[in-house]
């Protein structure tokens, strides 16, 4: 079983890590993960995150498949990363300290279509 649609099958190694349903999980992951787990995630997702974008905003997010969904998960996390990635960078290890402080209750993006 495939976690995201066969069209981005060279994205299926980061679904199980970073593909997760709600904002919290999201920021859990870019702290826990080191500097080149973010990186390999930001260099495979970077030149397919407008595409993703793009075709998954043609459809209302309730009509979405478990696999777009996912889909759509992914490209969210890559917005983490690709803070960390390229504005914290190196301060990224500095900064999770104090976003392991905030906890993160409830955020838009989670509430249901």
């Amino acid at each position: 079983m495939t976690l995201l649609p066969g069209t981005y099958a060279q994205l299926e190694p980061f679904a199980a890590e970073w593909a997760l349903p709600t904002t919290a999980e999201r920021a859990a992951a870019r702290s826990t993960s080191s500097a080149e787990q973010r990186q390999a995630f930001y260099d495979a997702v970077s030149p397919h995150a407008a595409v993703i974008l793009d075709e998954l905003d043609t459809r209302p997010l309730d009509a979405l498949t478990d696999q777009e969904k996912r889909l759509l998960d992914l490209v969210m996390a890559f917005g983490h990363v690709a803070l960390a990635v390229e504005i914290q960078g190196p301060d990224e290890a500095r900064h999770r300290v104090w976003r392991d402080r905030m906890i993160i209750t409830r955020a838009t993006a989670d509430m249901p279509a």
